[in-house]
């Protein structure tokens, strides 16, 4: 129960860092526009002798110039760090980082596993001490009034990312080698072809069996 909530929420969590962040660049980005546009209307309605389209067009440049957007860039910024450490770990828990397993694949069975259990040890041992160092630094930093330059929050909020997301994917190297351990399978990402050709074989047997 437990792992299906933190599941869960890590996708959630990643979705909605994922869907802020591009939402909060495409507003700005069209405000940015929105601001050049309007400025050439209003230069334009001007020299064209457009009174009523020019105090049109510069009622809505005042309004346009009034949103402050300016920390829209930093907070763009910490929803990707905090985005990719939890994405992180998420992808060992699905299996979609990069692996160099030529040397693997060139032993036996025997020495395959044992390389396989080694390797995800090392993650788990390198994660949590990234993990510990960033904890110390997140409390050390905590103890002073720094904040950051735009949007004023407290810096320690930010650095936080590095520790939790860290310590979380300390625990999905540690759930896949229990995992392996126990059932020798280790977790890899299916390519979407692979799924669909997979899908439709079912489908296809299905089919057949009822046939």
């Amino acid at each position: 129960m437990f792992l299906r909530l933190l599941d869960r929420f890590e996708e959630a969590f990643i979705s909605l860092l994922m869907v802020a962040a591009v939402l909060l660049i495409f507003v700005a980005v069209c405000q940015r526009y929105s601001v050049s546009l309007l400025a050439d209307l209003v230069s334009w309605s001007r020299a064209n002798g457009h009174e009523t389209l020019m105090g049109m067009a510069r009622s809505a440049y005042r309004s346009v110039v009034g949103v402050n957007l300016l920390w829209a860039q930093e907070l763009c910024i910490y929803l990707f760090v905090w985005m990719a450490k939890f994405g992180a770990a998420y992808g060992v828990r699905v299996g979609i980082h990069v692996g160099v397993d030529v040397l693997v694949n060139a032993v036996g069975p025997r020495w395959r596993h044992l390389l396989v259990v080694i390797s995800l040890f090392a993650g788990a041992l390198f994660t949590a001490i990234v993990a510990w160092i960033g904890g110390k630094f997140v409390y050390g930093i905590a103890q002073t009034a720094q904040v950051s330059a735009d949007l004023e929050v407290p810096v320690w909020i930010v650095y936080l990312a590095v520790p939790a997301g860290s310590l979380l994917m300390c625990f999905r190297f540690l759930q896949a080698l229990v995992r392996f351990v126990q059932t020798g399978e280790l977790v890899h990402h299916q390519p979407a072809a692979d799924l669909v050709a997979e899908t439709e074989q079912g489908l296809a047997e299905n089919q057949g069996a009822r046939a």
